[in-house]
């Protein structure tokens, strides 16, 4: 059996993505937080009335903060299995870019929150 096998195709890929949301929310505090902090800024920009606009964008923003997350998460279980755990200098640079480019997401993030914001209880 090949696994480029046609049948079911989208259904599974489907099914592995829901799965690997699962795993992340499952083993990553880090994603719990992003999630609920998300949902507290669309709960916070609902109540406030935030146009349409602002609030895609305030999604669009949540989401980069969480998918690059997702992709941190992968990232680093790769090269653990990949290095079966081992320390290494070159893994551990990788780790912390990776990382690192969660962090920035997370502060520019912010900054477009606190914009959002400002702009809407400015006006």
């Amino acid at each position: 059996m090949t696994k480029f096998k046609h049948e079911n195709t989208y259904a599974k890929t489907f099914k592995n993505a829901i799965r690997g949301i699962f795993i992340v929310v499952k083993t990553e505090k880090n994603i719990k937080v992003h999630l609920c902090a998300g949902l507290l800024v669309l709960i916070l920009a609902n109540l406030f009335k935030f146009s349409l606009l602002c609030i895609s964008l305030l999604l669009l923003t949540i989401s980069s903060v969480i998918v690059t997350e997702m992709i941190n998460t992968a990232i680093e279980y790769t090269l653990d299995a990949v290095y079966k755990n081992k320390y290494s200098k070159i893994v551990g640079m990788a780790k912390d870019i990776s990382a690192g480019a969660v962090f920035i997401t997370t502060i520019i993030s912010v900054f477009i929150g606190i914009l959002v914001f400002g702009y809407n209880f400015i006006n």
